[in-house]
């Protein structure tokens, strides 16, 4: 305004301009309070959904403990402890609010323009120019929340605790000139009561906000954990359990995670049919070791479910796998050329089997043959005319099948040699003796240990007529010809009839004769 004298009607001109300029100060006034109030009640509001949103993860972390302990106990004992820290740095300064305001009703707590006075904060927080005892319990509220979470957070999480050490920082701070000054006097002193309030309920948001945060990266970090690089293995998966030579491998590797902590709460396996108890299998590192007899030679079957809790509910991961079991190498196959031979009137034992295939897997067709047991076969070619008999034999593997076939001679039995007290050929012998001895037949050198039965033979002393003979020992009318024989003398017994005790129908070549040289 201009200087000098002025005349009275310029003074009363310049009053006015006075009484303007303050009223437009008053008015833009009321309005910054208002936009404290109004930015409070955001405040309030964003900071209950943040509540509820750390409540709902702090009791979905809780659940994920329970289930999976070995993975989730630690992480949630760290959460505990900062939400501990949040909850009573924000429970504090509510109380410091509601302190603030407890001479207010509820309709002064909504007039924000008359919240313009610092003096109820001043006289609580300031006392002669200085930190009352009162603001100092403040700012030590404020510094035991800082450093708590900075001692939780600084090796895992240096960025948040950087953060959190700046925002919630009490040190002095320079005013706009350049005087410094403590930093409760600078945030709060002189203040209307509705910017104070707001400035602490904005303390109460980044409390929260930085709650958030470490939770977030605490899951994220966890996540970032489990599906490291260094948690996975090689597998080898086929589409069947067994190859031949030449043929193409189909496999492929795939990536296996490794998670000691990932344990199943709840173990359902059958093998072949038959359900697994505890004691067939322990949980090692993560994996369900089993520990069962491998069983016999053949496919077997590994079927069921491991039930894990996630999110309060049971999830299931199926299992269906085979495996095959082969007989052990005990011994070496061992074939000599040319001696495929079977032999008619008796039942020829046989091995079939084929290289990686389970015996359940193999069949084989051939007139007379038949499954005993595993590999081992009987076949009976006695009615067969042929010279030979083709023996086809299959092997299945993964539904494939693998045909093969062997071709075998067929020959009839040896002729047998009479016999007589198990001596075939020439035999010195009594009189006596051959009188109570039992004619026989034989098989020297046969592969297998047949029982043959003697019916009847033709019995000749020298210079006697040949005598025929029901049975298997001499009767009245040969012992009486043999009496008339002479000491050295050799009777002959031929034409021996002879059939085989278990297979009546097969006819044995003739019977070689046995000669006796009496010794008396």
């Amino acid at each position: 305004m201009a200087s000098g004298k002025q005349s009275p009607r310029q003074k009363m001109i310049n009053l006015m301009y006075l009484v303007f300029i303050a009223m437009m100060a008053l008015n833009m006034s009321k309005e910054v309070l208002t936009a404290f109030g109004l930015m409070n009640e955001k405040l309030n509001a964003s900071n209950a959904t943040t509540t509820e949103r750390n409540n709902a993860f702090m009791a979905g972390l809780e659940e994920k403990a329970n289930e999976q302990p070995e993975k989730y106990v630690e992480l949630k004992e760290k959460a505990s402890r900062i939400d501990e820290l949040s909850q009573k740095l924000n429970d504090y300064i509510e109380s410091v609010k509601n302190d603030l305001t407890a001479g207010l009703d509820e309709e002064d707590k909504q007039d924000y323009e008359a919240m313009d006075k610092s003096d109820d904060l001043d006289t609580k927080f300031f006392a002669s120019g200085r930190v009352s005892p009162r603001g100092e319990e403040f700012i030590a509220a404020i510094d035991t929340y800082r450093e708590g979470v900075i001692a939780e957070i600084q090796n895992e999480y240096p960025e948040i605790a950087e953060q959190v050490k700046k925002e919630f920082a009490t040190e002095e701070v320079k005013d706009g000139d350049g005087v410094t000054k403590p930093w409760l006097m600078y945030h709060y002193q002189g203040y209307p009561l509705i910017a104070s309030l707001t400035k602490m309920t904005q303390t109460q948001a980044d409390v929260k906000s930085t709650e958030t945060d470490i939770l977030s990266a605490m899951l994220s970090g966890q996540l970032q954990s489990e599906v490291s690089m260094d948690n996975y293995t090689t597998l080898l998966e086929t589409p069947k359990s067994a190859y031949y030579q030449g043929e193409n491998f189909d496999g492929s590797i795939v990536l296996g995670r490794t998670d000691a902590t990932t344990k199943p709460n709840r173990v359902e396996l059958t093998l072949d049919g038959n359900a697994l108890d505890e004691n067939d299998y322990t949980i090692e590192d993560g994996q369900v070791k089993l520990n069962v007899n491998a069983g016999n030679a053949g496919q077997h079957k590994l079927e069921g479910k491991l039930v894990f809790n996630q999110d309060g509910e049971e999830r299931e991961v199926g299992v269906l796998q085979e495996f095959s079991v082969i007989p052990k190498p005990n011994a070496a196959t061992i074939s000599a050329d040319k001696m495929n031979v079977l032999y008619r009137g008796v039942n020829n034992p046989l091995t079939i089997s084929m290289a990686g295939v389970p015996d359940n897997n193999i069949s084989a067709n051939a007139p007379g043959l038949r499954k005993t047991s595993g590999s081992s076969y009987m076949i009976n070619v006695t009615s067969l005319r042929a010279r030979e008999v083709k023996i086809d034999v299959t092997g299945t593997i993964d539904g494939k099948s693998y045909p093969s076939s062997s071709t075998f001679r067929i020959k009839d039995i040896p002729r047998p040699v009479g016999t007589i007290r198990g001596e075939d050929g020439n035999v010195q012998m009594q009189r006596n003796s051959l009188e109570a001895s039992t004619i026989g037949a034989a098989l020297p050198d046969f592969d297998f240990d047949l029982s043959i039965n003697v019916t009847g033979f033709s019995f000749k002393v020298p210079g006697q007529p040949t005598i025929r003979v029901n049975g298997s020992r001499l009767d009245d009318r040969a012992k009486a010809a043999l009496r008339r024989a002479g000491r050295g003398e050799s009777v002959q017994i031929f034409d021996i009839q002879a059939g085989l005790s278990n297979n009546s129908g097969y006819k044995l070549k003739k019977v070689a004769p046995v000669f006796i040289e009496l010794t008396n």
